[in-house]
């Protein structure tokens, strides 16, 4: 077809016919190029509790996530709560480019803001675009920041197919992943944080009078399935990451590259239908303090998922362009992330028509095409100057101060000792630290941040005041 077209540019002899043929050839190339990682399905089922994978077809091939991207986004989230930089009430201001990301969308205004837990509810039900953005740049200070946190964290869990270029999965060329990496992702967020995995099996919320119903179909229709999450643009097809836990045996199964929701909800059903029954009773607890290294099959635990959660550095990388930025997407440029335009009535799932032919692989041999390492091992890194993520936290609002020591361990720990001694007047609040210069020494400010106003800062430090502890109320 493009040397079709080429040959008509060549004999024609009217420049507006040449450029229109060209531009015709031009959407061609630029489909052929969304469509090459789209045009193949990918699929792989692992046993969560061993490491063993049941099932897998081109499971380390390139693929765009869409808006699996957001179960990393969430990762960093959790992992925040979990080192108490963040709370579920810590509030997250949505920017000008958060509120106009495209849809779907929680729809906040520029300068509005919802609680961390509210963001949460929104993306893994709604798949809300604004909000991932929200919450990358409040974690991260800006998105492209974020981005580089994202990937770095994908490194240190051991995703060596995977490079993330924002916070929601919206179109990017160079924003990549495969089944198995997904599949990784999945484990790490149930395993590393599981007093918050249970948003994941959230089936719609209240957003003030409007109750919001989330797109994972399968959650309440196929016995065991506890999340995890969708995501669909135009070049990925439709995608899908499922928990599932029956009894004693647990999947995590992955399908990327749906023609359809429907179709991808099927396939899904069917790895889990048949692939359950074949699962390990046995094991649990971290992954890999249950693989033996004497079998190459199960020692894949070993190099799937770190024992603990893998910390995020504190120095970000430098972003690496890959090859694959010279190629433009411009065919999903404008297509946003939103599966409920995409479908518009629920699928029915069916019974599958054929069991699926077992495949078991031991830990496979990644082609060096396959393995984009656009960001290198990032080395431990001494202590930020300021806190990565709580300064950003509230970029408008209040934040108290209770102290300041040219130490940074020393204003950490006045944080910890007020927050023992105060802990209702500093329930919503989250400490931080920020470094600042005087006569050539740095010093180290303690404070609280997470407060909407004046008035409510000026309370929080009557509180403490009562209790004898030094506080002033300053605006961010």
């Amino acid at each position: 077809m493009r040397q079709a077209l080429l040959g008509i540019v060549s004999k024609s002899t009217s420049p507006l016919k040449a450029i229109m043929v060209l531009a015709l050839a031009m959407t061609f190339v630029c489909s052929d190029v969304a469509a090459s990682l789209a045009a193949r399905q990918a699929a792989i089922v692992v046993d969560a509790k061993t490491g063993k994978v049941l099932y897998s077809a081109d499971a380390n091939g390139r693929r765009y996530p869409a808006s699996l991207t957001k179960m990393m986004t969430l990762y960093l989230t959790f992992e925040a709560m979990a080192k108490g930089k963040i709370s579920r009430n810590t509030p997250v201001v949505f920017s000008a480019k958060a509120s106009a990301e495209a849809p779907t969308k929680l729809g906040v205004k520029p300068g509005g803001s919802v609680s961390v837990e509210t963001a949460i509810l929104s993306i893994v039900t709604k798949s809300a675009n604004d909000s991932a953005t929200a919450l990358g740049e409040m974690l991260g200070g800006d998105e492209s920041t974020f981005a580089r946190m994202m990937t770095a964290k994908a490194r240190a869990l051991g995703m060596n197919g995977t490079v993330f270029r924002n916070a929601n999965g919206l179109p990017d060329p160079g924003q990549f992943t495969t089944a198995r990496d997904m599949a990784t992702l999945g484990i790490a967020l149930r395993e590393h944080f599981p007093q918050y995995y249970g948003y994941f099996s959230q089936r719609s919320f209240l957003y003030g009078r409007q109750r919001i119903n989330g797109h994972n179909r399968l959650l309440g229709r196929i016995k065991g399935v506890d999340g995890i999450k969708t995501g669909y643009t135009r070049a990925s097809g439709f995608n899908l990451v499922s928990s599932v836990s029956d009894g004693n045996r647990r999947l995590v199964a992955v399908v990327m590259g749906g023609t359809s929701g429907g179709s991808r909800d099927n396939q899904m059903a069917s790895l889990i239908n048949t692939y359950m029954p074949r699962a390990s009773t046995r094991g649990g607890g971290d992954l890999v303090a249950k693989a033996d290294s004497s079998n190459p099959v199960k020692a894949l635990a070993k190099v799937l998922l770190p024992k603990h959660d893998a910390p995020t550095p504190d120095d970000k990388p430098v972003a690496v362009a890959s090859a694959d930025d010279a190629v433009a997407d411009d065919a999903t440029a404008a297509q946003g992330d939103d599966e409920e335009s995409a479908e518009a009535e629920a699928p029915k799932l069916v019974a599958p028509a054929k069991k699926v032919k077992t495949v078991i692989v031991s830990a496979p041999k990644v082609a060096s095409a396959q393995v984009v390492a656009a960001y290198a091992e990032p080395a431990a890194a001494a202590a930020p100057t300021v806190d990565p993520v709580n300064t950003a936290s509230v970029p408008s609002g209040w934040s108290i101060q209770v102290a300041s020591s040219p130490k940074q361990s020393e204003a950490q720990a006045v944080l910890d000792k007020t927050s023992k001694q105060a802990p209702k007047a500093l329930a919503d609040a989250s400490g931080f630290t920020v470094a600042f210069d005087k006569d050539g020494v740095t010093y180290y400010r303690a404070r609280f941040g997470g407060f909407g106003s004046k008035d409510a800062a000026w309370k929080a430090c009557t509180a403490l005041k009562k209790k004898k502890i030094e506080c002033y109320a300053v605006q961010q």
